[in-house]
């Protein structure tokens, strides 16, 4: 968070109330207590809010979903008053992933945990099924159950509280706390008021985030994005392109025009002492998409086999067999810095790398910080990936 000391040390006004109209004729927008304010450029950032899907019993005491800190004191109050014994996870993307286990960790033997996903493995938007399960045998023998192809029917409860979670299947699980991290849906409603073209996916923005009206910018999770491989409309939701759309957007009203390239959607999560990474497009989102794929999975070690602590990790690359380009990247790793190794994946998607060239690609070596230069891992993906091609 930034401190509004710092804000108003850059001669920025802090108002804390709510807009609740905008007048793009008058150029004004006007808040809940009345004041007034004229404007030559107006940015909207008006983020996401949680995805809660029509399911009977949602509104029960102790379903949570979690997306700012008013929820997270709201979890933790309800633990520390409730005690919990069993809690369900309806998802297993990487919200619901994280929370499950720093739960796990910071209380150990408190909670009987279950995590229950519609998709057949955990972190379905990031991983492929020959990545995730060695993560799903992880974190069943961290202690968590993992429920994969089961959707959920409804919720059910006592006296207004939930009390078990019914799945389609017929099985009901006990529960005295459930948490639903499904996703999140663009918060539109003040720019549809305003008249804006909506996309898909949220507020139609150009490349230099003006939306239909030239002197309104958005930028963030309520806005849609372009993916930068597929070059169709996209969520999007993620920190890193909404960091870099605000900033854009200050470069535009600044004077300098640069161009949002699009998102590949790299992200990361840290499950107790596994942490994923992944970017650009999955196998199986990339034959969804019709791209016929080669891809190539290289198991490597966070230092020289010879060192102490060494730890395991694993990338997969995925590149498109016809024009040969990395197209995407996934990591499990049992040390966090392999895990960054994802960016420079990233990098050379962005840069429109082939196969070919990435079996140039040299790291800085130390026996201290990597595996040994014969095997680095992406230069040995790539390999493997040209001799698939033959």
């Amino acid at each position: 968070m930034v401190p509004d000391t710092m804000l108003e040390g850059a001669g920025i006004k802090i108002v804390r109330e709510e807009v609740t109209t905008v007048d793009p004729v008058k150029k004004s927008v006007t808040v809940s207590d009345g004041q007034e304010f004229q404007y030559d450029k107006l940015f909207l950032a008006t983020g996401a809010r949680p995805f809660v899907p029509p399911i009977e019993g949602k509104d029960l005491e102790g379903v949570m979903c979690l997306r700012g800190l008013d929820d997270a004191e709201k979890i933790k109050a309800y633990i520390a008053d409730k005690h919990p014994r069993n809690v369900i996870f309806i998802g297993a993307g990487f919200i619901s992933m994280e929370i499950a286990s720093l739960v796990a960790a910071q209380h150990p033997d408190q909670f009987n945990i279950t995590v229950v996903e519609l998709m057949d493995r955990p972190l379905p938007l990031m991983l492929d099924r020959d990545m995730a399960d060695s993560v799903k045998t992880y974190l069943e023998e961290k202690g968590l159950t993992i429920l994969t192809g089961e959707k959920v029917e409804k919720l059910v409860g006592e006296n207004g509280k939930i009390t078990g979670v019914v799945l389609a299947s017929g099985t009901t699980l006990d529960a005295d706390m459930v948490f639903m991290n499904v996703g999140v849906r663009p918060n539109t409603a003040l720019a549809e008021a305003i008249g804006l073209e909506m996309g898909q996916f949220g507020i139609s923005v150009n490349t230099y985030q003006e939306t239909s009206d030239p002197d309104i910018l958005a930028g963030g999770d309520c806005v849609e994005k372009i993916n930068f491989i597929t070059g169709k409309p996209t969520p999007g939701q993620l920190r890193g392109p909404a960091v870099m759309q605000g900033r854009l957007a200050a470069k535009r009203l600044a004077g300098y025009d640069i161009a949002f390239p699009g998102v590949v959607d790299a992200g990361g999560c840290k499950m107790f002492d596994m942490t994923i990474s992944a970017t650009g497009l999955s196998e199986e989102v990339a034959g969804k998409e019709g791209i016929d794929t080669v891809c190539a999975a290289v198991d490597s070690r966070s230092k020289h086999g010879m060192i102490p602590e060494m730890k395991p990790w694993k990338i997969k690359l995925v590149f498109d067999k016809k024009t040969r380009k990395v197209i995407g990247g996934q990591i499990v790793s049992y040390d966090v810095a392999p895990a960054r190794e994802i960016d420079t994946v990233t990098a050379f998607i962005l840069g429109g790398r082939t196969i070919g060239q990435l079996t140039t690609f040299t790291s800085a070596c130390n026996p201290d910080i990597s595996s040994e230069p014969s095997a680095e891992p992406i230069t040995i993906a790539a390999e493997q990936a040209l001799q698939k091609l033959k």
